[in-house]
């Protein structure tokens, strides 16, 4: 049994020695630090159950913040070999785990005690407004006619930055990596590359000049020479409209993290993957190359969802074009 209280909006009941966690209606950032530290009080307890029951019966609405707090406990609960158990999964919850592949990891499970309730069928698949920007039609249409003009221009730039990569070093003229949209959906963003081939298997021993969840190095040896030219000028990053056009990312936004960074956010940082990923945002035109601490960027993200407009974007995208003129603001 539990042997303190556990935070008001987390109430525990017990079914056959499991603990059922009840979940509030809203799992945002403001209850998502509670939630987790619900859950990792259960795992201290000298004799933990087998399993751990998570009631979504009154869940109507989860964020970026929630799913981490969800991913947080799945790790924790994994190492302990205890099960993580999903129960009245509400339509809109279901759509976000639909959406982020966590219906293929965690435990989904009729419930059989009658009296909890059936886990409802994922029939509607309406997904919450984490903000505002995300549901913009309007956003929606700038950003499909933005990408249109952009891969027409990587069609005229193509060939020659396509012989300039293959005269300078063998290998693809495009790389793909994995990166976390909008509420941690994984998604293959689109760059023509500018490393070696072996960049990947290298990383580890390369030093890391930033601090925090992101990597960075001024002189990074894996950068080619028509790479460095490339990330300069950005044109490294033209073929990203594709991302765009697929609705993977915005023209305007915030910056797309890898996998392995978001395994090392606390729960407040998952915020910033409320909205979708950008090719330009507040991190570009304030100078991403100099930008080394992860808690920066995080300001900077924040920053764009308290201050999105349209008409903030449309300045923003100003902004990266000039910024395209100045020597030294690409990345490095």
């Amino acid at each position: 049994m539990a042997t303190q209280l556990p935070p008001k909006d987390f109430p525990i009941v017990f079914n056959h020695d499991s603990p059922i966690i009840l979940i509030p209606n809203r799992l945002t950032v403001l209850e998502a630090v509670d939630f987790k530290n619900t859950c990792h009080d259960l795992l201290v307890q000298t004799s933990p159950s087998s399993r751990i029951i998570l009631d979504f019966s009154q869940t109507q609405f989860i964020d970026s913040s929630g799913i981490g707090a969800l991913v947080h406990n799945l790790k924790a609960t994994q190492q302990q070999k205890i099960e993580l158990v999903l129960y009245n999964v509400q339509p809109p919850i279901m759509g976000v785990l639909s959406l982020t592949g966590l219906d293929q990891i965690l435990l989904l499970e009729r419930p059989t005690a009658s009296d909890v309730p059936q886990i409802s069928s994922p029939d509607d698949k309406s997904l919450p407004e984490t903000h505002p920007s995300v549901k913009s039609s309007l956003k929606r249409v700038i950003d499909i006619l933005g990408s249109l003009v952009g891969l027409a221009i990587t069609g005229l730039l193509f060939i020659p930055i396509m012989l300039a990569i293959k005269r300078d070093s063998s290998g693809p003229i495009f790389f793909t990596q994995t990166r976390c949209g909008w509420l941690g959906k994984q998604f293959k963003i689109i760059k023509f590359r500018s490393m070696c081939v072996e960049a990947e298997t290298l990383k580890d021993k390369i030093p890391n000049q930033a601090s925090g969840a992101i990597f960075k190095n001024e002189n990074d040896p894996r950068v080619t020479k028509v790479g460095r030219f490339l990330r300069r000028t950005s044109l490294d990053e033209l073929p990203q409209f594709w991302n765009v056009l697929r609705g993977e990312m915005s023209l305007v936004g915030t910056r797309p993290p890898t996998p392995d960074e978001v395994d090392r956010y606390d729960i407040p940082q998952w915020r910033r993957l409320n909205i979708k990923p950008g090719m330009t945002g507040e991190w570009q035109v304030n100078g991403r190359s100099q930008v080394r601490n992860f808690e920066d960027i995080i300001e900077l993200d924040l920053r764009y969802q308290k201050n999105w407009s349209l008409y903030y974007d449309m300045e923003l995208i100003f902004k990266t074009i000039l910024i395209l003129f100045n020597k030294n603001s690409g990345a490095y």
